[in-house]
């Protein structure tokens, strides 16, 4: 489940995974589109699917669409690049609802992150060897990356073997309904 930014931010997004990958070999950013997770992959029963997805947009319906400013670059020593989104009162609450739902919707066997929200669209992650983060990090830290963007909907997405495919976007509630 994520929060996936609009095509305009991907495809700058994009252009750093594969500066990433030219110059380091990192694959693992550019199988996924730009998104901020909000539950961490899982493994569900496929006949649950549609259930889920009518479920998502239920709970999409709760939530009006909200801003996220992105704050430059981040990272997660000693292995991982990204891009970090502030951390605002919807997104917390965003987060935390998505958590709720999913606790009281055990049958999907979502596993709840016991750590605490750090919001983050990746760059470079699990194949970043240690030694290539210390040559990377340096080009990222004094970069600026400021965006703005509106957060109007959460995603399902599904790994096909090789990458992660959008498979359902529950649109939230307009300030009109």
């Amino acid at each position: 489940m994520a929060v996936v930014l609009p095509a305009d931010l991907n495809i700058k997004i994009l252009e750093l995974k594969k500066w990433m990958h030219e110059k380091w070999g990192c694959k693992v950013g550019l199988k996924s589109p730009a998104h901020i997770t909000l539950i961490p992959p899982f493994w569900m029963e496929e006949n649950l699917e549609d259930p889920l997805k009518n479920d998502i947009s239920d709970l999409s319906s709760r939530f009006t669409p909200f801003e996220i400013s992105t704050n430059n670059f981040s990272c997660f020593k000693p292995r991982t690049i990204f891009i970090e989104p502030v951390l605002t009162a919807p997104l917390k609450n965003l987060k935390k609802e998505t958590d709720q739902f999913f606790k009281m919707h055990a049958q999907y066997g979502a596993k709840i992150d016991t750590r605490a929200f750090h919001p983050h669209i990746t760059i470079a992650t699990r194949d970043l060897r240690k030694s290539a983060f210390a040559e990377a990090w340096p080009h990222f830290e004094k970069q600026t990356f400021e965006h703005t963007f509106i957060a109007d909907a959460i995603s399902l997405l599904r790994h096909n073997g090789h990458t992660w495919d959008v498979v359902h976007t529950a649109s939230f509630k307009k300030d009109s309904e």
